[in-house]
């Protein structure tokens, strides 16, 4: 645990990503003041910046908390993924500097040599690392915002994909690392086709293990529909 106002903001960030912070869970300002060596204005400071990138979210009169995950934001976040992932894509084609994509490699690096370790933590955060250096390469400062969203609950929800029980599993992990390359390899050849194909096919590989996540074992999530007075019964 590192100290400081930085230490606090980094380590909030990856215990929420890597789910050692559930969702909805409160964060204790008097706490982590007196671990981080801060005074309570410097907490408050980082978790209005935290809340601002979607990590938590700010009561009144009830203090922070870890944002939440709940069947509307779920169904919200699988419904737009791809378009958004899709649109970065491109962008990222169009605008990516040299620096960005040398960083992409580098991260790149870093996941692979954590997918054969089996180092899931690092996995989740070097994945989700990845996929901001394309929002980066995008510029856009409408997209990035809501990708920046969308990755927190991708990696929370995706959390399974990166601790693999069996050999279908691990089938699916190294295809996400190969996946990666063909990201960098297309970006950096300006072929915006190939890069959005690879988003839906890198959607497709993790959407499984997150519905699995989602729905217990033997019920497919989207089995699951939602009628107007909020029940769930079965689709047809």
């Amino acid at each position: 645990m590192k100290s400081g106002k930085n230490g606090l903001y980094d380590d909030l960030k990856r215990q929420i990503l890597t789910m050692e912070l559930d969702p909805d869970q409160d964060l204790d300002e008097v706490s982590l003041s007196e671990r981080y060596g801060l005074s309570r204005t410097p907490v408050r400071e980082i978790f209005r910046r935290l809340e601002g990138e979607g990590y938590i979210d700010i009561r009144a009169n009830r203090g922070a908390r870890v944002v939440p995950m709940n069947h509307q934001t779920l169904r919200h976040f699988f419904l737009v993924a791809p378009m958004i992932y899709a649109a970065i894509g491109r962008l990222a084609v169009q605008n990516f500097k040299p620096k960005q994509l040398a960083d992409l490699t580098d991260t790149q690096e870093r996941f692979r040599t954590a997918s054969v370790t089996g180092d899931a933590l690092s996995m989740v955060l070097e994945n989700n690392r990845f996929h901001e250096i394309i929002g980066e390469m995008s510029g856009n400062a409408y997209l990035q915002p809501s990708l920046g969203r969308l990755l927190i609950d991708h990696a929370r929800i995706g959390h399974t994909f990166f601790r693999p029980r069996n050999e279908d599993m691990r089938r699916r992990l190294l295809l996400a690392v190969d996946h990666h390359d063909g990201f960098i390899a297309a970006i950096g050849s300006h072929d915006e086709d190939t890069v959005v194909d690879l988003v839906f096919e890198h959607w497709e590989l993790s959407r499984e293990n997150m519905e699995m996540f989602i729905a217990p074992q033997g019920m497919k999530a989207d089995a699951l529909v939602e009628t107007p007075a909020g029940s769930m019964e079965k689709s047809s």
